[in-house]
C-alpha cells in the first residue's frame, strides 16, 4: 500500500532568496536550483541535493504538493521528479488531478464554507476598512475563497494583526502572518481535508507531512508523522504535537532535511 507525502511548499520545501537563511561562509553555501520564475525573474529555490531527494521521493511515495497558493501561482513552480498526480491548492479549496481541478471536490468545499463561516465579502470589506495604506501594498482575493494582504513588515502594527485574529476567530476564520503576507482563511478550508481525500483515493496506508505556518497545523496533526522546520509561525510559537518532529534547521537546509526524513520513512513504510 502506498505512502502518501503531503508537503507545504513555500518556506518548507522551496525558498525565496530572502528566506534561504544562508548563514554559512559563502564558500560553503550549497548549490541551488531555481524552481520558479515569475515575470522573467528567478523566485524560488531548493538545494541541488534537495532536488535529487525530491526526485527519489517521487518514485518511493505518492508526493502531493499541498499549498495555500492559487492554482496559477502553483503552476509557475517546476519541481524535480515525476509530475505529481495530485496537488492541493488554495489551502484545500482545489484538488488537482493530473493538473486539473476536481469540480466535485471544489463544490463540496464551497458548500461547506457557505454553511459554516462568515462570507468572504464581509472579511474583505473589514480588511479594506481597517488596513492602513501606509503599510499595505496589495489587497488580494485568492480563488474566491480567501483574502490576503501584502504588507511592509517593518511598518505593520503588531496589535493590528492580533485584533484582526480575534475579529476573524469570532466569524469562523483564521489569520496567518507569513513573511510579507497576512492571510485570512475560513476555518473549514483546510489542507487536511483534501489530504484525507487523496489518501482515500490512493489507498495510502501511511501519511507523512511537513509545514511551517499556522495554516499547516491541521495538515501536520492529520498525518501519521510530521516535521516542521526551525523557522516560521509554528517554530516561533514553539508549537508541537506527539507525532511532530521540530527540526533545528532553518531556511533552505531545512527543506533538504525534511526531504531526507520523508524519504527515510517512506522507504521503511512505517513510522
Amino acid at each position: 500500500m502506498p505512502v502518501l507525502v503531503a508537503s507545504d511548499l513555500d518556506r518548507t520545501l522551496i525558498y525565496s532568496a530572502a528566506a534561504l537563511a544562508l548563514t554559512m561562509p559563502d564558500a560553503r553555501a550549497p548549490r541551488l536550483l531555481c524552481v520558479e520564475v515569475h515575470e522573467s525573474k528567478p523566485l524560488s529555490y531548493l538545494t541541488e541535493t534537495a532536488a535529487g531527494l525530491l526526485s527519489e521521493l517521487g518514485d518511493a511515495a505518492v508526493f502531493v504538493p499541498t499549498t495555500t497558493r492559487t492554482r496559477k501561482q502553483y503552476q509557475r513552480i517546476s519541481l524535480p521528479g515525476p509530475p505529481p498526480a495530485y496537488a492541493i491548492c488554495a489551502n484545500g479549496g482545489h484538488l488537482l488531478v493530473d493538473g486539473v481541478s476536481d469540480p466535485g471536490w471544489h463544490a463540496r468545499v464551497t458548500a461547506r464554507l457557505a454553511d459554516e463561516c462568515a462570507s468572504l465579502d464581509e472579511v474583505r470589506d473589514h480588511l479594506m476598512a481597517t488596513a492602513d495604506p501606509l503599510w499595505v501594498r496589495k489587497h488580494r482575493i485568492a480563488e474566491d475563497l480567501f483574502a490576503y494582504l501584502v504588507v511592509e513588515r517593518e511598518l505593520l502594527p503588531e496589535d493590528w494583526v492580533k485584533e484582526l485574529a480575534v475579529w476573524a476567530e469570532n466569524r469562523g476564520w483564521t489569520v496567518s502572518l507569513q513573511g510579507r503576507k497576512i492571510y485570512a482563511v475560513p476555518k473549514p478550508l483546510t489542507k487536511s481535508a483534501a489530504v484525507r481525500e487523496v489518501a482515500r483515493r490512493t489507498g495510502a496506508a501511511l501519511t507523512l507531512a511537513a509545514g511551517d505556518s499556522l495554516l499547516d497545523a491541521d495538515l501536520l496533526l492529520a498525518a501519521d508523522r510530521g516535521w516542521r522546520p526551525g523557522h516560521g509561525e509554528l517554530a516561533d510559537a514553539g508549537w508541537t504535537a506527539p507525532a511532530i518532529s521540530a527540526l533545528p534547521e532553518r531556511g533552505v537546509l531545512a527543506g533538504e532535511r525534511i526531504l531526507r526524513e520523508f524519504l527515510r520513512v517512506a522507504r521503511q513504510g512505517t513510522v
